[in-house]
């Protein structure tokens, strides 16, 4: 039985976001860390689900509104018949998605927004906080930067025809959570949405889930683009977002990854060698067929959008890159800081500083309490 729990642990490691010992013990499993290797067990987890069917969340609560967006399309149908299908969220305004009493985890996040992506701004607070721990437009969060659809295949995020959000990433929290959605645009917008979350027993060690937007046009320090600074504290940091548009002609992606943790200060830790490798990639994500950049999507990695996708070494191509550090995640003890150069190449062998148009998102586990976060940029 040991042999069969390793071997479905190893499994797991492989296909899994989240990857739990083999050998745990049987009084410490509460449904919070759940993959392949213990699907089959259970827990004294409660789940439960909020949506504009149920914003509380309340057992045996679902399904019961008398008003809401599809009130006229049930007209003949009546209470428990999709009365409440989504929510409308007027320009200037905040609404709040979810509020929930822990301890608990957030297991899954689902939203399909009508609007403008870049300017629906999602907010999540962990127990008694004033300060969000993640800010960031929805569509970058969702790895879909330039306001247009792409499809993602990755473990952590999944983006599904046609505008489907899907966010996997694990939320322990240990007193509360809230999550909510800002319309900061000059339009109404239209959001269905659903959360699934546990209520369960978290442990001391769990860290609170964080995640970062910043963007620079053109770049403030040409050649580099800083995607985290001044983290304090203890944690690990688990992904990379970037929306890339380039302002010169040529390959734009020599620039190394740079990871400068507890006291590095001219030189970092960690050090990548050029930005399709990071993204693990090579030779400027080519086709060597068509000479094209080709788009690939994989449980950990991807160069999903290429915009304009027929084009290749052109200013003003658009580019949305993401990597997962599921496997590998970057820890960290008192601080990091997370830089990317913008580096191009040069006929004749030569790199080249770029001054091109970077936003980003930084995910990343973190004990609590968090620095402050930079206030986001003007227009996103």
């Amino acid at each position: 039985m040991k042999k069969l729990v390793y071997l479905l642990a190893l499994f797991t490691t492989s296909v899994g976001l989240n990857v739990t010992s083999a050998f745990a013990a049987d009084s410490t499993f509460n449904g919070l860390e759940v993959n392949l290797g213990n699907l089959y067990r259970v827990s004294k987890a409660q789940s439960r689900s909020i949506s504009p069917e149920n914003f509380t969340g309340e057992k045996g609560k679902a399904g019961m509104a008398t008003e809401g967006t599809g009130k006229n399309a049930s007209r003949d149908l009546g209470k428990g018949w999709k009365v409440s299908p989504s929510i409308h969220i007027k320009a200037g305004t905040t609404f709040t998605l979810a509020e929930i009493k822990g301890p608990g985890c957030i297991q899954q996040i689902w939203m399909t927004p009508a609007g403008n992506w870049r300017r629906s701004i999602l907010r999540l607070y962990w127990d008694d906080e004033t300060e969000p721990s993640v800010e960031c437009p929805v569509g970058d969060f969702f790895a879909c930067g330039w306001g247009k659809y792409c499809q993602i295949n990755s473990l952590a995020v999944c983006v599904n025809p046609g505008s489907a959000f899907n966010c996997y990433w694990q939320m322990p929290f240990h007193k509360k959570a809230r999550i909510t959605m800002e319309n900061a645009d000059q339009k109404g917008m239209t959001l269905y949405y659903q959360v699934n979350y546990t209520l369960t027993d978290v442990p001391k060690d769990a860290a609170y889930f964080h995640a970062q937007f910043r963007r620079e046009s053109p770049l403030r320090q040409k050649g580099t683009y800083t995607i985290l600074d001044d983290i304090q504290g203890q944690g690990q940091y688990v992904g990379t977002y970037l929306a890339w548009e380039v302002h010169s002609k040529g390959w734009w992606g020599e620039g190394e990854i740079k990871f400068f943790m507890d006291g590095d200060k001219e030189f970092p830790t960690i050090c990548g060698t050029g930005t399709e490798d990071y993204f693990c990639g090579s030779y400027n994500f080519e086709n060597h067929e068509t000479k094209k950049y080709q788009v690939f999507s994989t449980p950990y990695t991807g160069l999903a959008q290429v915009l304009p996708p027929d084009k290749a070494y052109e200013p003003g191509q658009r580019f949305g890159l993401y990597r997962w550090h599921i496997a590998d995640p970057v820890r960290f003890e008192k601080d990091l800081k997370v830089t990317i150069q913008a580096l191009g190449w040069q006929e004749g062998g030569r790199y080249l500083p770029l001054e091109d148009d970077i936003a980003s998102v930084g995910y990343w586990y973190q004990k609590e309490p968090h620095k402050k976060f930079p206030k986001l940029p003007e227009g996103l």
